[in-house]
């Protein structure tokens, strides 16, 4: 159970039986978990790295189990300082990738123009779209986070609808909250009837069109798309774009069946929800990443505490943990 804290099967059953029998020693430790003497030093040398076992004030030579509620919550925030750090690291790539792609978009050069072109504006991005979906033939791949825009549902509907009069095959992955909305559902449910095919996941990489495997559009800004689109058509990049899709695909359901629990008893959005917080995130920034909002985060959080019996949002990780939830 203790292994997501980093400890080993034999550190943490000396760990355990430490706290319960605080005077025994190496033999006494061995004997009863029926390991060898060499054995419990190295579990002893273990605890004493996480900082789970302490020196003895009141005896010399000997030493003393730390409280879980102090040493593990301990390990709890060190793991979290460490995912912390490369959480902005990932955040600076990011943002340093996202510089160089705008940077190599800029240039004038005639290779770069014709392999990422930046477009601006709600109007000319949405004629841009409708362009490449004319001269598509063959497949259109797409990511739709979030809840869609009114106006963005409407000329989807319109292009896929011409698109799939062509036979051009459309898979979209759409977000599951997308459920709580009507007017997202009801596009979902408009493009299934009409022969694409929809799955749904909790969370999804920004938004993304991928025409003939050939020209992608992606956003500028992931966090508002109105910013501006980026269309690419280096081989390179866009091979790497379907490749991301088809992870997400493969990991997506079809958008009705996608809150059905699995055998553990937990909707895929649950088990997100969970990962999200464990990682430090507010019911705010996790009920962003899954589209939802902060109040439904909470109600979620409160009947997953509620079934598994948990006192503390920190006791539920635990408690997830051991139930093979995470």
């Amino acid at each position: 159970m203790l292994e997501f804290f980093g400890l080993g099967t034999s550190a943490e059953d000396v760990y355990r039986l430490m706290l319960t029998k605080p005077s025994w020693g190496v033999a006494e430790l061995a004997e009863e978990l029926a390991i060898g003497q060499d054995q419990v030093r190295c579990a002893l040398d273990e605890l004493f790295e996480l900082s789970l076992l302490r020196r003895s004030v009141e005896q010399e030579g000997h030493v003393r189990a730390v409280s879980p509620s102090v040493g593990l919550q301990s390990l709890l925030a060190k793991q979290q300082a460490e995912l912390d750090q490369r959480t902005q690291r990932i955040a600076a790539g990011q943002a340093a990738m996202a510089a160089m792609v705008a940077e190599y978009a800029d240039r004038q050069s005639p290779r770069s123009s014709t392999e990422a072109e930046q477009v601006l504006g709600m109007d000319a991005i949405l004629q841009r779209i409708e362009e490449l979906s004319d001269s598509a033939r063959v497949e259109l791949l797409s990511i739709m986070p979030g809840v869609q825009a009114p106006q963005a549902v409407e000329a989807a509907q319109r292009n896929n609808a011409e698109l799939l009069a062509r036979n051009v095959t459309i898979r979209t992955a759409m977000q599951e909250a997308a459920r709580n909305d009507k007017g997202t559902l009801a596009y979902a449910q408009s493009l299934t009837d009409a022969g694409a095919e929809v799955r749904a996941a909790p969370l999804l990489p920004p938004r993304m069109l991928v025409f003939d495997r050939s020209i992608a559009i992606v956003p500028v800004d992931p966090v508002n798309t109105t910013h501006g689109v980026l269309q690419l058509t280096g081989r390179g990049v866009v091979a790497s774009l379907v490749a991301l899709f088809e992870q997400v695909w493969a990991s997506a359901v079809p958008l009705g069946a996608s809150k059905a629990p699995d055998r553990q008893g937990v909707t895929p959005q649950e088990r997100e929800l969970l990962k999200l917080l464990g990682q430090g995130h507010t019911d705010d920034s996790a009920g962003k990443r899954l589209g939802v909002s902060e109040r439904t985060c909470r109600r979620m959080m409160a009947d997953l505490m509620e079934r598994l019996g948990a006192r503390s949002r920190f006791e539920t990780g635990l408690l997830a943990a051991r139930e093979g939830w995470l």
